[in-house]
């Protein structure tokens, strides 16, 4: 966990979850799997294990015991919809957002097809709360495409797409009911090119759809060479955000205790066989 992030889009970073596995061509140089890798074996990190995917339930409260409202990144350092996270766990990390509803929290997914099922399910008390923006990530047409579907299909309030990193263009997409769009370039050794044509595409679209829309970077192997201008100028374009009344630290303990003791049940502290 990050109280301030470096990714531009967001404010902070909250990991319930470490690690994750590759399932499309977007994962192919996962930043947050380089990260982790660093510090396999290193005793007492908390990437010891490297990218190995992991609950972390010690990390369920924080967002309770933050004291200024925040744009949170949900699992900047895995999937929380991945298909070994517990249905429960996942409830719990929902029922901590809905309870912390001072934030705004991003949760950005590439297992839509799960988002879908859970947040039509049981998930659906979250799916309705205007401060959980719920995401799915588009790299190509081929693999992120039929993400955007599933997305529009779920129950959720709030929907946003990760077009990042965007690896073809992607032609003219259906954007109903899509509150934000974030569009970027790969970074860092080995990145695969992002042609302007491809951006100036979903902007234009996403301008005529009335969907707010942020440029992040053009990325690269130097990304802060290459910048996030789009045709001189930033976009820096986000959906609407409420506020909500931050409650007394007795009372922000009190919700946090309450979580601490349902996390008993060792279902909940342990990945799916």
């Amino acid at each position: 966990m990050s109280e301030r992030s470096h990714i531009e889009w967001t404010d902070a970073t909250w990991n319930p979850v470490r690690g994750c596995t590759k399932i499309s061509p977007g994962c192919k140089h996962c930043y947050a799997e380089t990260f982790a890798e660093r510090f396999r074996g290193v005793k007492g990190h908390p990437y010891e294990q490297g990218f190995d995917l992991r609950l972390v339930p010690e990390k369920l409260t924080e967002p309770l015991l933050w004291r200024s409202p925040k744009l949170v990144f949900v699992n900047s350092m895995s999937d929380l919809f991945h298909e070994a996270v517990p249905d429960d766990y996942i409830e719990m990390v929902c029922r901590v957002m809905t309870l912390a509803n001072w934030h705004t929290f991003q949760v950005l997914t590439k297992r839509s097809g799960r988002l879908r099922e859970l947040l039509s399910g049981r998930l659906r008390f979250a799916a309705e709360q205007q401060h959980i923006w719920w995401g799915v990530s588009v790299e190509d047409k081929g693999y992120g495409l039929p993400r955007i579907k599933h997305l529009q299909s779920a129950p959720a309030r709030v929907r946003f797409l990760s077009i990042e990193p965007l690896l073809e263009d992607l032609g003219r997409f259906d954007l109903s009911g899509i509150s934000w769009s974030i569009v970027g370039g790969e970074s860092g050794p080995g990145a695969r090119p992002m042609h302007e044509k491809w951006v100036i595409a979903i902007r234009d679209q996403c301008a005529a759809s009335r969907v707010p829309f942020f440029f992040k970077q053009w990325g690269g192997v130097r990304k802060k060479r290459t910048g996030r201008l789009l045709q001189g100028r930033t976009y820096d374009e986000y959906p609407a955000r409420v506020s909500a009344p931050i409650p007394e630290p007795a009372s922000r303990l009190e919700h946090a205790e309450k979580i601490r003791n349902s996390l008993s049940s060792a279902a909940l502290i342990q990945i799916s066989a």
